[in-house]
């Protein structure tokens, strides 16, 4: 007689409570941040394909090296906002960006 074990199905988000803790936990939070600054850099390697430019011909564009260009497609963790939007105006491409208050209330000095 075979022992089977049946498997367990968990959602994308439940699997991310379990193995990272619930939203709002450092942890969490920390994984939430890279994943979006990964995908931002996969979005202006994209952008950058589409437009059928080299990295070279994209740092050319907005003045850095293909270096900083390739560090930025990889990791984006330590890049300023104005340079994401040189390298976006350089791509012709509309940046939005969504801000959300958790609390809800805005204070205005």
């Amino acid at each position: 007689m075979k022992d089977t074990k049946e498997l367990k199905m968990y959602t994308l988000d439940q699997a991310k409570d379990k193995h990272l803790g619930k939203i709002g936990t450092d942890k969490r939070d920390r994984f939430e941040y890279e994943l979006k600054l990964d995908i931002l850099g996969e979005m202006i390697k994209k952008a950058r394909k589409e437009r059928h430019l080299t990295q070279s011909e994209l740092g050319k564009l907005i003045g850095v090296q293909k270096s900083q260009i390739s560090r930025l497609e990889r990791n984006t963790k330590n890049v300023t906002l104005e340079t994401v939007l040189r390298v976006f105006k350089a791509l012709k491409a509309k940046v939005n960006f969504n801000v959300e208050l958790l609390d809800g209330n805005i204070n205005i000095a």
